[in-house]
């Protein structure tokens, strides 16, 4: 039996990550729908999958929400974040329904380090020495796949790089998550709708019941594992949410590899191993901090978790 906050958030966390971690098993399932097809139902559908989340959630959350509206600052931010948002989602879909899903697991594993990139960049932030040298090993691995590939990882780059500004584009706006995505699906409602309504619909009713249902709970899918991961946010210590992070990229990679037999030459597996040992290096300095953070917590009487 679960007890505790931390024992709560921790499931409630690794929900999220498996789910996310699983995606490609729910995206293909769509095909021979289009990607970009694929991305404007993602939005359309998660509309009205929210609000009637908000809804429920009482308290006057959905109403709050479309109040924001009179906000332009915030609707300008929350655009530019909708903007990320699905440059991000197009490229996972894109790469999941064209045989290049351990592409785009290699772009989440980059992101802790994108993100610790976009913070000295964007915010000023200092970084450490460990740190530094998680993103020398990041830098190297890219690297080798532009000596020995010929070319940038593109997929993987554009996942890190669009996922990793979103999040820092949202710090600019205190909106809670789920209003956030509303606000944000609202903003791209638009363009989806005629979008689909110039593609006759977008695969909608052409390829049998299956399809339509999956096309149709894209919005539950995009919307169940946020709000796992705010929940976890809340219940337990983010260095041990960072934890649990690796459990999504980790099962999109497995996926990719042992699921849908894609190809994975020593130059990948390289590439990927330069990742691997930058992320233990960054991770290990952040748990002995956290450790350090405990211990003094414990002898000067201070809560600091």
């Amino acid at each position: 039996m679960v007890t505790t906050d931390a024992q709560r958030g921790t499931l409630l966390g690794i929900l999220a990550y498996v789910i996310w971690g699983l995606a490609a098993l729910f995206w293909v399932q769509t095909q021979p729908v289009d990607s970009r097809d694929l991305l404007a139902h993602r939005a359309l559908w998660s509309v009205p999958f929210v609000m009637l989340c908000l809804l429920f959630a009482g308290h006057g959350r959905l109403r709050s929400t479309f109040l924001l509206f009179r906000n332009p600052r915030i609707l300008g931010v929350m655009a530019a974040a909708a903007a990320c948002g699905a440059i991000n989602w197009g490229i996972f879909l894109w790469a999941v329904t064209n045989e290049r899903a351990t592409e785009a697991s290699l772009g989440y594993f980059l992101l802790p380090l994108v993100n610790v990139v976009t913070g000295v960049v964007l915010f000023r932030e200092s970084i450490d020495r460990p740190q530094q040298v998680g993103i020398a090993f990041a830098v190297a691995a890219v690297l080798v796949q532009l000596v020995f590939l010929g070319g940038l990882p593109w997929i993987g780059l554009g996942v890190a790089l669009s996922f990793g500004l979103y999040g820092a584009i949202r710090k600019f706006a205190s909106v809670e998550s789920m209003e956030g995505l509303l606000l944000e699906t609202l903003l791209m409602a638009p363009f989806a709708l005629l979008w689909l309504w110039s593609r006759d619909g977008g695969g909608l009713g052409m390829y049998g019941l299956k399809v339509d249902i999956f096309l149709v709970a894209a919005g539950a899918f995009t919307a169940i594992p946020l709000m796992a991961y705010v929940a976890a946010s809340r219940l337990m210590a983010l260095s041990a949410l960072g934890l649990v992070f690796y459990i999504g990229p980790t099962l999109q990679f497995l996926v990719a590899v042992f699921v849908f037999r894609e190809p994975f030459a020593c130059i990948q597996f390289i590439a990927f191993g330069l990742v691997w040992i930058g992320l233990a290096v960054v991770t290990g300095s952040a748990l002995q901090r956290a450790r350090n953070l405990r211990r003094y917590g414990k002898t000067t009487g201070k809560n600091l978790s």
